[in-house]
């Protein structure tokens, strides 16, 4: 893993106000409005540019769908799996296909999973959704052109969580996948430790216990120490982020989880994802680097 600062984190001490500041990612940008919107905007046209099945289901549930853009002439193609962010109460897998273009012209198929908001979903069984989700995608959609052996499990910050929590093997070998079955994780600007969340305003949807925090936190659910992982920050990231981000990236190399870190400069919580379209990025490099076959020892 690239050096860099250790940050320690003395949260519990702090007042309620500077708790609720570094929690607040929506502070951190100008206009929340607008970065939301460029989401959509660079999303909706994939679906015209690009083959794709939109609203495939996953489960029996209303919003148990995903979208699919599969490789054109290719019929085992790599998967880029993508959950999507806001604070798990906001956007759609209709936002989170901005990418899907320049990863199937580079020959990776891409899913983007959509699952119920909170409070209408409590993140315990958001993350049941998206474990039936990766479950389908590896069991019943080699039809549609993928090589699901080959998947890479992608997340913007509370979809990194969901990605981590989905990275962990027990719920894997529950349901009958292996450890190869998942080849890598994208984690962006995600939240790791759910104790911090849990006593500030986020849990006003979430309505977490302490001990419901703990269960559902990846640090304390690590993926096989075999996976390697991309860990991504975004410079103009609140310190609290920036630390959670750290510290599991830490577990996870301590464990020997191959860690790639990265701070990605001049960029924001919201717009470090769109490095995706662009292909001389490091986020875009590096994920295809992930995709590429590699042994697992």
């Amino acid at each position: 893993m690239n050096s860099r600062i250790a940050s320690v984190s003395d949260w519990r001490t702090w007042p309620q106000a500077d708790l609720e500041h570094q929690y607040d990612a929506r502070a951190t940008v100008p206009d929340i409005t607008a970065e939301l919107k460029a989401y959509r905007d660079a999303s909706t046209p994939m679906y015209e540019l690009t083959p794709s099945w939109r609203g495939v289901a996953y489960g029996s549930g209303p919003d148990e769908t995903l979208d699919l853009f599969p490789v054109a002439g290719q019929p085992d193609a790599p998967l880029l799996v993508f959950i999507h962010g806001g604070y798990w109460r906001a956007l759609h897998s209709q936002d989170s296909v901005f990418m899907a273009q320049q990863f199937t012209a580079h020959g990776v198929a891409v899913a983007a999973i959509n699952y119920t908001l909170a409070p209408a979903a409590t993140l315990a069984h958001i993350v049941r959704q998206c474990q039936r989700a990766v479950t389908w995608l590896r069991n019943d959609a080699t039809p549609y052109g993928i090589a699901p052996q080959r998947t890479v499990l992608a997340g913007s910050s509370a979809g990194a969580h969901l990605a981590a929590m989905l990275l962990a093997p027990a719920w894997q070998a529950e349901c009958g996948l292996l450890p190869s079955s998942l080849q890598g994780g994208v984690l962006l600007s995600g939240l790791y430790d759910l104790e911090p969340v849990q006593r500030c305003l986020p849990n006003t949807w979430l309505n977490m216990s302490a001990p419901e925090a703990k269960a559902l936190s990846p640090m304390h659910h690590l993926p096989d120490p075999r996976l390697p992982l991309y860990v991504v920050v975004a410079e103009r990231d609140t310190d609290e982020f920036k630390r959670q981000s750290s510290d599991y990236a830490d577990s996870c190399s301590a464990q020997g989880n191959h860690v790639i870190w990265h701070e990605a400069p001049q960029r924001n919580h919201f717009n470090i994802v769109l490095d995706w379209m662009d292909p001389q990025s490091h986020l875009f490099q590096t994920t295809m680097t992930l995709m590429r076959p590699h042994k697992q020892n």
